[in-house]
């Protein structure tokens, strides 16, 4: 996972890898409970993902929309090759069952392949009047005072795909330069993340979350650059949108926190397609608390469903076409102490070579004042670093 902005662990980047078979997903009727198990026994490095829809273990909900795609609801391995890029003159290669040095020379050996075959067609799951009566009509439920606020999301796809996904994602990786970016690879399953959004992560007993509401264009002059950073931190829309998302965390993080506090409100990052609206919180463990006890109580992430929480919820599975999976799901890593840190799936396209099939699901927050017109818009926007890597 890509770090390069502040509150940074210390490593530009993480890999782990592991030939181990697939039967040793976690799993449970508490799948957080099984894991944080394993974590206390392990104490060792942990790499891997939480799907969307856990949720379902967490409340009273279900996922009634097609998926193409089987990945199972929380997996992580211990990784039999550890590859950690500390500084610009080090990268440390440790496993206890294949020589650094001969990793190392696979890795010089190794060459990238061509992206694709041929070029995708890409299609969209839900027209744009689709999507325009849809936030028309979640307004509606705004109305009445069912939610405040809720992340509709749509599905761009593409059938009988053949591609490269490491070179797909070196290509995304260029082109966003996305600080939580990430690859996973699960059996025929992939992911190539070019996510802008920490989740959560954990420091001795410091929990962080930075969570994005607020998304604009970049500008092709240094002024019009500017003029719209100015329209993003003044914008009365993404100001709401963005401060409902913070309270929502600060609640989350009350359950299992003292001292959770908002250290940064409408802060203004940029990356290559896009400026960003950022808030961070933090809070301090409550003693007898588990770092996954954090996650649990947090997901899935505000910034990904809406508030009120489970209403939102509900409501995304009514107004989706789609199985969200893994995509406003979470990769991260678990270091031997128990330090943490987690993504937002966002950004990102998942591939699987079986089917042959691609999707890239892109969305926002919808809230009373929102104008359909330009939420279509945001979502183009949104998808842009994606059509640009399939390009």
């Amino acid at each position: 996972m890509v770090d390069n902005r502040k509150e940074g662990l210390g490593f530009e980047w993480m890999v782990g890898v592991s030939n181990a078979p697939l039967g040793s997903d976690v799993t449970g009727s508490d799948d957080f409970d099984v894991w944080k198990r394993r974590m206390e026994k392990d104490k060792d490095w942990m790499f891997g993902f939480l799907s969307y829809d856990l949720k379902n273990q967490t409340e009273r909900l279900r996922s009634s929309n097609p998926s193409v795609f089987d990945w199972p609801d929380l997996h992580f391995f211990l990784p039999e090759i550890l590859i950690r890029l500390e500084s610009e003159e080090r990268l440390r290669i440790e496993s206890a069952t294949i020589a650094p040095e001969k990793i190392w020379a696979s890795i010089l050996g190794t060459s990238l392949l061509d992206v694709f075959k041929a070029s995708p067609v890409i299609q969209c799951r839900t027209t744009k009047e689709e999507y325009l009566d849809n936030v028309r009509r979640i307004q509606d439920h705004i109305l009445q005072g069912d939610i405040y606020e809720m992340n509709y999301c749509v599905e761009f796809y593409a059938e009988n795909v053949e591609l490269s996904p490491s070179a797909l994602f070196t290509r995304l990786n260029s082109i966003s330069k996305a600080p939580f970016g990430g690859f996973l690879k699960y059996g025929t399953s992939y992911l190539a993340c070019g996510s802008p959004e920490r989740f959560l992560k954990k420091e001795e007993n410091r929990i962080i979350s930075q969570p994005i509401k607020g998304t604009a264009p970049r500008g092709n002059t240094p002024e019009e650059d500017e003029r719209l950073r100015e329209l993003l931190f003044n914008s009365n829309k993404d100001r709401s949108e963005n401060v409902m998302i913070v309270d929502l965390v600060r609640n989350d993080l009350s359950r299992v926190c003292r001292g959770v506090e908002v250290e940064e409100l409408f802060g203004i990052y940029d990356f290559e397609q896009v400026w960003q609206m950022i808030s961070t919180i933090k809070g301090t463990l409550r003693p007898g608390c588990h770092g996954v006890d954090a996650i649990k109580a947090a997901w899935p992430m505000g910034s990904m469903t809406g508030a009120p929480k489970i209403r939102a919820m509900e409501l995304i599975d009514e107004f989706e076409n789609f199985k969200r999976g893994m995509y406003s799901g979470s990769i991260g890593y678990v270091s031997p102490t128990g330090d943490f840190d987690f993504n937002v799936v966002i950004r990102s396209i998942l591939f699987d070579s079986e089917q042959k099939y691609l999707s890239f699901p892109v969305g926002g927050a919808i809230v009373f004042d929102s104008d359909p017109e330009k939420e279509w818009e945001e979502c183009l926007l949104k998808a842009s670093s994606m059509r640009l890597a399939l390009s």
